[in-house]
């Protein structure tokens, strides 16, 4: 029964890990394009701070602790599926330490790229994220 409720912590975990990582680069779309000193600058900076600390950094720690944990658990920790999903875990990760990086030259009004370059960074996680529910649901391997 155990195994249960951390396989839906676990996945409650990555939802919200995930709704971060899609909503954060959409704030950049926006930040890039404002004034820099602005109200409606520093309202995004506060906007992602509290995403990336409040939530998405939580959330990534449980989706990690609590996924290798049951991994462990049921013995899947050399399957192959396993493998391949654990290293597009870890691009995702890099990507939210990407993320996370972009957070704070904003809030040092430092921004080097444009809102285009967010919307279209802000395709990874979804390509990602087909590919590590696949290995999940599928087993291809």
């Amino acid at each position: 029964m155990l195994y249960l409720y951390l396989k839906a912590l676990h996945i409650m975990a990555v939802i919200a890990w995930m709704a971060g990582i899609f909503y954060l680069p959409r704030l950049f779309v926006y930040h890039a394009d404002a004034e820099i000193g602005s109200v409606q600058s520093e309202t995004f900076k506060v906007m992602e701070r509290r995403l990336l600390k409040a939530i998405m950094n939580p959330a990534m720690i449980v989706s990690w602790a609590v996924g290798l944990y049951v991994a462990w658990d049921i013995a899947v920790l050399t399957d192959i599926w396993f493998l391949i999903k654990l290293a597009l875990v870890a691009a995702l990760t890099w990507y939210h330490m990407a993320l996370a990086r972009w957070v704070r030259l904003f809030a040092e009004d430092r921004n080097p790229h444009t809102g285009r370059f967010y919307r279209v960074i802000n395709e990874v996680p979804t390509i990602l994220m087909i590919v590590i529910v696949i290995m999940v649901v599928v087993r291809p391997f």
